[in-house]
This record gives C-alpha cells, sequence and structure tokens, in this order.
C-alpha cells in the first residue's frame, strides 16, 4: 500500500450518537486511516478536537482493545478517577472489558489531536458510564439502548 494521500481521506465530523448526544460532539473530527488503508481486522483513526470538544460520551468497550496516542496539543483524558493531562507522545491503553469509561476533552485554547487504534470485533458492546446508553454493533448494524436493555428512545421521538 503506498503512501496514505490525507487529502484523499474524508473528514467525518460529528458522531452516530442519537439525539441529544450527538449535538455534544460538535468540535470533533475524524479521519478513518485504517479504513482508507484497507485494513480490515483492526481501526486507526486520526481524531482532531477543535477548543473545548469532546472525542466521545464517556465509555468502554466490552469486546474491542482502544490504544491512544497523543499527537498535538492537550488533552484530559477523563476517566471514572478523574482526569489526566495528556500531551504529545502521551500513550493510554484500554482494554475489553474493563468497566472504566474513558474519553478525551480539549480544555486548551489549541487544536488537539490523537491516533487512536483498536481491534474490530464482530459483535461490539460499548456502555456509556455516564448515561443511560448501551451501543451495539452487529456484523455493522448499530442499535442503542438502555442499560437495563430496553430500546433506547431519543427525547421527541415517542
Amino acid at each position: 500500500m503506498p503512501k496514505l494521500d490525507f487529502s484523499k481521506v474524508p473528514v467525518k465530523t460529528g458522531s452516530i450518537y442519537p439525539a441529544p448526544f450527538a449535538a455534544m460532539m460538535e468540535g470533533r473530527s475524524s479521519l478513518r486511516l485504517g479504513q482508507a488503508g484497507g485494513l480490515t481486522q483492526f481501526g486507526v483513526n486520526l481524531v482532531i478536537l477543535e477548543p473545548g470538544a469532546r472525542s466521545s460520551l464517556r465509555h468502554w468497550h466490552q469486546e474491542e482493545d482502544e490504544f491512544v496516542i497523543v499527537l498535538d496539543g492537550e488533552l484530559m483524558l477523563a476517566q471514572d478517577a478523574g482526569e489526566t493531562p495528556m500531551g504529545p507522545g502521551d500513550c493510554a491503553a484500554f482494554p475489553a472489558g474493563d468497566p472504566d469509561g474513558h474519553c478525551f476533552v480539549n480544555r486548551s485554547d489549541k487544536v488537539g489531536r490523537f491516533l487512536v487504534i483498536g481491534s474490530k470485533a464482530p459483535r461490539e458492546v460499548a456502555t456509556y458510564s455516564d448515561e443511560d446508553l448501551v451501543l451495539t454493533v452487529d456484523n455493522g448494524e448499530v442499535t442503542y439502548s438502555r442499560k437495563d436493555g430496553s430500546p433506547y428512545v431519543p427525547p421527541g421521538a415517542d
């Protein structure tokens, strides 16, 4: 595979979260570098956080490992025990099944960038630590439920 041409990798903005959570991801974008390179066994994404943006809701994965390295900027890693500042070269690892929810927040006045590498399980469940929300991906199909297993219905959709 030749060198990836970043100008030809589509920029994905926002998230796949249902309302009202999708609006909370303003200022987040990513480039799916692994997908652009034809990778199928693991994902590699370059995530870009504008000042004040967050990477995701705080979450943990049941089946997928995740590894992050900060490339630019100063970000805060938010976990159950609190926040940890992270800068260029700092890394974090999130093993599958560890229920310590995590996300990154850019509290600085400069753009932050990090690379996230994760396994791609055919079926994955992500639980959101601070919300009554669970995401299930089964062979590419995404569904949301509440933590008790009942369907998630966005406000105003019922």
